[in-house]
């Protein structure tokens, strides 16, 4: 029997930290390897970590609700076979899709809370040392200027970034206090009323904050076009059950959407980008999330991986299977990480359009509205003709510090296009 530091594991490349949201074995309890010691939420899924081998669990190190960096020690177990650590753990980290080997060197996360307001330090002096600090943690210049300096002239230290991050970035968030001005805003009290209380749940509270840092970190801007979808509506009504019949498999038009989608970032691919300090990171995959609803209301992006490279019955597949997975609660961290673009079907809900907001940190979101008829005049060779057509508004909403309006509306406009032109003689 030895001790052994029991560290929170990596569930996917994106993510940097999880939520503790109870622990199964109590401190002093014996488990056997494999069992479930803990269960950790992350911005993308909940995942259940097991023991590595049998032994005894010593010491928790955190409590639930906290908020723990991946590699940080979470728990002191004495287990029975050391050898068995790394094989057993490397087992069952495939089966939960926990990749990557833990952190040797991590320091323990102070929980603390989360000011509301922060003092910009507008003389903040970034050396080229805090500045790769930053670059690393993904930290703006703008979320630099929050943290107090304690070097000669108000700067910032190393110290002072590391204490910042220990802390676990608290002004990251923050709303800066306004300085003394002919004009202040007003602090006003609201009459919030009376009535029910309900709580948010911990995946509406990481919505929350995801929105709020997107449109906080992103100047959005939302360009509309309108696409003729009646070729498209027909097709599908003509072959949906041959298409099932022959794959097993249903065909929505979610699968049509993304294939069009994937055509236009091939033929567009700075939308299919991420901003990085100041330099554009263009995408060599394209993944397409698909904001899909859960079973409690919350919604989640499940992702399609290497959309242009799938043909629409493996489009089928990959989305009813992901739909599937998520309306039972069943998304592994794979499903939900690396997306390049976001697909929004607000017509789901029978909106007739939407304006997304960007799933960071990429470069663009689209929503798709209702298919709805109308009479549109149509343009023909023996004259104007008034028409029932399938007709639905797309709506591209786009971080501006990558994307131009030129760009934007290129792209928007080749997805239409690629809707309205459909084959009807196609096959499948």
């Amino acid at each position: 029997m030895s001790k052994t530091e029991f560290k929170m594991p990596k569930m996917g490349e994106s993510i940097t930290e999880g939520t503790i949201i109870n622990w199964l074995v109590k401190e002093g309890d014996s488990f056997e390897e494999g069992d479930i010691l803990l269960e950790v939420a992350t911005d993308k899924v909940d995942n259940e970590v097991p023991a590595p081998a049998s032994g005894t669990m010593l010491e928790q190190k955190f409590k639930a609700n906290d908020v723990v960096p991946v590699g940080a020690v979470i728990a002191i177990l004495e287990l029975s076979d050391e050898k068995g650590v790394s094989k057993s753990s490397k087992k069952t980290a495939e089966k939960n899709t926990i990749k990557e080997e833990y952190s040797e060197k991590t320091k323990t996360q102070k929980q603390v809370s989360k000011p509301t307001s922060f003092k910009v330090n507008e003389n903040v002096f970034i050396s080229p040392l805090v500045d790769s600090i930053a670059r690393k943690n993904h930290i703006s210049y703008e979320e630099l200027a929050r943290i107090p300096g304690t070097g000669k002239d108000g700067r910032l230290r190393k110290t002072d970034v590391s204490n910042y991050l220990e802390n676990g970035r608290p002004f990251q968030f923050a709303q800066a206090v306004p300085e003394v001005s002919g004009f202040q805003i007003p602090d006003l009290k609201f009459d919030k009323g009376k009535g029910k209380i309900v709580e948010m749940d911990r995946m509406r509270q990481i919505i929350a904050d995801h929105m709020v840092f997107s449109k906080h970190t992103s100047p959005h801007v939302t360009a509309y076009v309108e696409a003729d979808l009646t070729e498209m509506v027909n097709w599908r009504n003509k072959n949906k059950a041959a298409f099932q019949k022959k794959y097993n498999e249903k065909l929505t038009f979610t699968p049509l959407f993304i294939e069009c989608v994937a055509k236009a970032i091939t033929d567009f691919p700075m939308i299919n980008s991420t901003l990085d300090g100041t330099s554009i990171i263009v995408k060599d995959e394209i993944n397409i999330g698909m904001a899909t609803a859960l079973p409690s209301g919350n919604l989640i992006v499940p992702v399609v991986k290497n959309a242009d490279k799938k043909n629409l019955k493996e489009l089928a597949e990959a989305t009813n299977e992901l739909v599937g997975k998520a309306r039972d609660n069943k998304l592994k961290g794979d499903d939900t990480t690396n997306s390049t673009f976001t697909i929004s079907n607000v017509g789901t809900f029978g909106s007739l359009m939407g304006t997304p907001i960007i799933n960071q940190p990429e470069a663009a979101i689209l929503a798709t509205g209702i298919i709805k008829k109308r009479a549109e005049v149509m343009e023909r060779k023996d004259g104007d003709t008034i028409e029932i057509r399938q007709m639905m508004y797309l709506s591209l909403s786009f971080d501006h510090r990558i994307v131009d309006g030129y760009l934007a509306g290129s792209f928007l406009r080749r997805i239409a296009d690629y809707m309205e032109q459909f084959d009807l003689e196609r096959s499948f």
